[in-house]
């Protein structure tokens, strides 16, 4: 007979016995019928694995734009990404979560992924940080076989591009000083001014350009613009700065460069010349995209889709490489792999596994906008 009232457990049996024992006067007999047990909770479905009913799990959107742009035929099928850190520092749990997207999303879809430095400011960059950046992407399990390169291996590429603008009067020399452009280039409410040298002919831009690079030119007193709209409401579109005069030993190529490509003029010409298919941002550089696809789109060359997400953000932790320096700089911490910082030096001392890190990157998903995790 069944336990008529769920509210009471039923009697264990005595140890050794194989009959349960009388029930006390005023209890009803404990039950024979074998009870049913609670099933476990199910695994968490990774991305894009079927679902229990077969069906396949809806994919983040990242991988939902590759699977269109696969099935549009866009860049033949292919899919190639990058992983470009700055080697200024050591990566730390937020340069995890960024792995694991591009060297990921690579290895599902069957495709390469580049580890290539975006070594454009030699004042900030080390070989030490180079190496130290290989070891943490390895221990993390993963692998770009003979796919390293440097965005300054492009130096004299972009150089010669930055020459074709000029010639195609998209780009110009100008002489503000680097808080008379700040002034210059207005506010989210406030149209830009034209720099007075906006307008130079092509012939004296490729000149002065040319002496910058030759290094008649003291530091700071020249950059090379590109000429887009000084009032476009997306201030990246600005005239942004392409080229700055900046004395300084690069880890790799010496003294041979004393004019140096910004980040945005860098990076996405990196990209085209390496054949990346899909650039996965941090959500930061979405305002950027527009720049980012305008360089490509006047030179011509192969343009990669750009798609953001939001980056991994902590509570409680820093994960300002900025911040993390000063830290280790000032000997509030005894170095970057101090097992208090979220470096991956610092967390694999203080004992955490890859497994867990990757592990921990993949359960935090993407989105498109920013949030903290709690830890």
């Amino acid at each position: 007979m069944a336990n008529p009232d769920p509210r009471q457990p039923d009697s264990p049996a005595p140890r050794g016995s194989g009959d349960p024992s009388p029930a006390p006067a005023g209890r009803p007999a404990p039950s024979r019928e074998p009870r049913e047990k609670t099933p476990p909770p199910p695994e968490p479905t990774p991305p894009g694995a079927p679902a229990p009913g077969g069906e396949p799990a809806p994919p983040d959107f990242i991988r939902a734009a590759i699977v269109e742009d696969n099935l549009s035929g866009r860049f033949g099928g292919r899919v190639h990404t990058r992983f470009p850190p700055e080697p200024n520092g050591h990566l730390h749990i937020g340069h995890a979560k960024a792995i694991q997207v591009d060297f990921g999303v690579a290895a599902e879809f069957g495709g390469p992924c580049n580890l290539r430095f975006d070594d454009t400011n030699p004042a900030k960059e080390e070989t030490a940080y180079v190496e130290a950046i290989r070891d943490d992407i390895r221990w993390l399990g993963h692998d770009w076989g003979d796919r390293e390169y440097f965005a300054s291996d492009y130096f004299e590429q972009l150089y010669q591009w930055a020459e074709q603008l000029i010639r195609q009067e998209q780009a110009y020399v100008c002489d503000l000083s680097a808080e008379e452009i700040r002034d210059y280039r207005g506010t989210l409410t406030r149209p830009g001014r034209e720099s007075p040298h906006r307008n130079r002919s092509v012939e004296e831009n490729l000149d002065l350009f040319r002496r910058m690079r030759a290094g008649e030119c003291p530091d700071g007193a020249r950059t090379l613009r590109a000429r887009i709209d000084m009032a476009s409401p997306n201030l990246n579109l600005r005239d942004p700065v392409m080229y700055r005069i900046l004395r300084a030993t690069h880890h790799r190529t010496g003294d041979r460069w004393c004019i140096y490509p910004m980040y945005d003029w860098a990076h996405g010409q990196s990209d085209s010349i390496e054949g990346i298919t899909h650039s996965l941002c941090d959500l930061a550089y979405e305002d950027h995209r527009p720049l980012y696809d305008w360089f490509l789109e006047q030179l011509g060359v192969h343009r990669p889709r750009q798609i953001e997400f939001a980056r991994l953000n902590l509570s409680h932790t820093v994960l300002s490489k900025r911040f993390l320096r000063r830290m280790v700089e000032e000997g509030v911490v005894a170095g970057w792999d101090d097992p208090r910082l979220p470096t991956l030096c610092g967390m694999r001392r203080r004992g955490y596994t890859p497994e867990s890190i990757r592990d921990f990157c993949e359960r935090v998903g993407l989105a498109k906008r920013e949030s903290l995790v709690a830890v």
